[in-house]
């Protein structure tokens, strides 16, 4: 925090908060590589420095504080993409709650482990990412599916090819040209992958104003290991292997109709440990977690009441079966979020109901 020193006079206040440090000096005082910050500024508008008459983006002492602490909460678990819309205000206040929690637990959650598949379009790109320190990068492996020159190449071979979809088309070029972003796309509908993203040398305007409304992230070159290998980390990828691990494989295409009892599991959660959760949830800026908690006991009620009106009204038997298994697969999918929420989140997940274990 800045503080006012007693006697201090107005200019001396004014020039500390006078915008002064460059892109490279926030980073190193913030303990983080310089693409990370541009990420942030420009895909999240989580800080915004002013431009100086030179292009230089310049940022005040209050902004190095927000980075920092941006910076503290992201490697404690919480998204970006949360984080940027509050003010440092709440951000200071979401990591005296995160330190309470966090000294409360005896048990640490293990870092999320995820595995993408990936095709890369440029072979010098590729050979980088093949060296051993690419190959885990804070959880997130790199599961290769192919390398290629182009993308008309690899669009082919996907034509070609019966294998899996993938979750990330990495694109690599010296230089990105007007219609390149269409190209892509074509790429990614064939290789049916999840997510896209492009690492270029040189570039005009009118080539970057085709990825303005896209989801593909684009990163300019040059760019160290270091900040390529947090830049492919901050990605948001969605791996189909994760679709999987979130999905409860119980659940598959057939209608709800189609169910039997046995298709539908026991509750995972008691409702003293539901409350317990949505009472520590509600401490952070994200309210998803209790509502979502809530939301789940309130379904597990019904699925109870209609259990008991199918034993007790036979002339409705029927109609409250289907309501019983229509409640009960909105429990397990409602399970599987909060499960979902609660790890993106970093909270504790409320203890299994023991009688199901």
């Amino acid at each position: 925090m800045i503080t006012i020193e007693h006697g201090r006079d107005a200019s001396d206040l004014a020039n500390s908060l006078r915008p002064s440090y460059r892109s490279g000096a926030v980073a190193r005082m913030a303990g983080m590589p310089v693409a990370t910050l541009r990420i942030w500024q420009q895909r999240y508008q989580a800080v915004q420095p002013i431009t100086s008459a030179s292009g230089q983006r310049l940022y005040s002492a209050a902004d190095v504080e927000r980075v920092s602490v941006l910076r503290r909460l992201t490697e404690k678990g919480y998204a970006i993409g949360l984080l940027a819309a509050l003010d440092t205000r709440q951000l200071l206040e979401m990591m005296n709650v995160s330190n309470l929690t966090r000294s409360s637990i005896d048990v640490e959650m293990p870092p999320k482990q995820t595995t993408i598949s990936i095709v890369v379009v440029g072979q010098a790109l590729a050979r980088r990412l093949k060296r051993k320190k690419f190959q885990t990068l804070n959880g997130l492996t790199l599961k290769w599916v192919g390398a290629f020159d182009s993308l008309a190449e690899s669009t082919q071979a996907a034509l070609d090819s019966t294998g899996p979809k993938v979750d990330l088309i990495l694109m690599h070029v010296a230089s990105l040209q007007p219609g390149a972003q269409q190209e892509l796309r074509v790429a990614q509908e064939a290789w049916q992958a999840h997510s896209t993203a492009v690492v270029y040398g040189y570039s005009n305007t009118a080539a970057r104003a085709e990825f303005i409304h896209s989801d593909t992230p684009l990163l300019q070159e040059p760019i160290d290991d270091e900040s390529l290998s947090q830049w492919l980390t901050e990605l948001e990828i969605t791996s189909t292997n994760e679709d999987k691990r979130h999905t409860n494989n119980k659940l598959d295409n057939r209608s709800v109709v189609e169910l039997t009892e046995k298709d539908v599991s026991a509750p995972k959660f008691t409702d003293d440990a539901l409350t317990a959760f949505a009472g520590m949830s509600s401490t952070i800026a994200c309210e998803c977690p209790s509502h979502l908690a809530k939301l789940l006991m309130q379904i597990s009620h019904f699925e109870t009441y209609s259990s008991d009106c199918n034993n007790r009204n036979a002339a409705d038997a029927q109609l409250h079966a289907y309501l019983h298994k229509v409640s009960g697969v909105a429990r397990m999918l409602f399970e599987t979020a909060l499960e979902h929420v609660a790890i993106a989140e970093g909270i504790p997940l409320p203890s299994h109901n023991s009688e199901n274990i």
